[in-house]
């Protein structure tokens, strides 16, 4: 799903109801923004929440694998892009 926003006064957008319904934003749902690879990223802080969870277990099932270490290392590679 694909649509055009206009930043409005004070740096305000407004994300239409059908991509709101599609991502399962709701009245008070905290989103995370970042910008990746020069595009801004929206994600519901849930989607973050399970994202890192399915990393951590991951990490878990692999021999020697360091949750720590790749936390750092991917928190490294995102301050060097910014």
């Amino acid at each position: 799903m694909s649509t055009q926003l206009q930043v409005g006064p004070q740096g305000r957008v407004v994300i239409p109801a059908a991509l709101r319904q599609a991502m399962g934003i709701e009245l008070g749902s905290v989103l995370v923004a970042n910008v990746l690879d020069g595009k801004l990223v929206l994600e519901t802080q849930e989607q973050v929440l399970k994202q890192f969870f399915s990393r951590f277990a991951q990490a878990r099932l692999q021999p020697g694998g360091s949750v720590v270490d790749e936390l750092i290392a991917e928190h490294r590679a995102e301050a060097s892009n910014e």
